[in-house]
């Protein structure tokens, strides 16, 4: 697989002032933009969970590349490694941290990321309402008119599992990916593209085996069963 950030081989996109991700166009030797982006999780060291304002930032940039008409390809993944522990990830889903019974909170600017679990419930905006609006994000890859590859640095669980599986093509790492649906573990389910789509994809027996029981499985597993199209090494 490689590594897909060269820094020379790609340019931050103007105009943009993201915090929970990066997003890049990919250029040529002669630095002449080339119809790729980059889009990336760049929260590691949560293993890329997303708050509602990551999926801001995300909905964001896919927006942008769909109406940029040079642009035809989206290259969607997870920065890394985890300052924390080297670990890998792609996306691990919604962050649980901020999880209410109404849905995801938004934060009040500058909360505190590293802050205990009673002092981020004091972070939260009471005035923005509880959600975690993912499915936008889903369905505007399903409907882009651009090419959306996933390339699955590490861990894909949770809803970073069902972008996976809403993206066109799919990449996995062989030494890093892993794959899990965690709904079963945290109480929720996947009630967007994510679960029809893997049914669709692998069969309903397989897709409720990977609902309902929260495995996890392997990159070659899920080439096997038609989760990701190609496995390849991670660098």
């Amino acid at each position: 697989m490689g590594n897909p950030f060269d820094p020379t081989r790609w340019r931050a996109v103007e105009g943009f002032d993201f915090t929970d991700i990066t997003y890049h166009r990919g250029i040529d030797a002669a630095g002449t933009d080339l119809p790729v982006v980059r889009v990336a999780f760049d929260r590691p060291e949560v293993r890329n969970a997303f708050r509602p304002h990551t999926v801001d930032e995300l909905y964001r940039a896919l927006d942008h590349a769909r109406m940029t008409s040079d642009v035809g390809t989206v290259i969607l993944t997870g920065n890394g490694p985890s300052p924390k522990d080297g670990g890998w990830a792609f996306c691990s889903g919604g962050d649980q941290r901020i999880r209410g019974r109404d849905g995801y909170r938004y934060e009040v600017d500058g909360a505190d990321d590293e802050a205990a679990p009673e002092q981020r419930r004091e972070q939260i905006d009471p005035a923005r309402a509880g959600r975690l609006h993912i499915l936008e994000v889903q369905r505007l890859i399903r409907t882009m008119p651009k090419v959306v590859i996933c390339v699955v640095s590490g861990w894909a669980a949770g809803g970073g599992h069902s972008l996976n599986v809403v993206c066109d093509l799919s990449i996995a790492s062989r030494q890093e990916a892993r794959f899990m649906q965690t709904d079963a573990n945290v109480g929720s389910f996947d009630a967007g593209y994510g679960s029809g789509l893997l049914a669709r994809q692998i069969g309903q027996k397989r897709a409720r085996e990977i609902f309902f029981l929260a495995r996890e499985y392997s990159a070659e597993d899920a080439e096997r069963w038609g989760v990701v199209n190609e496995v390849a090494d991670h660098d």
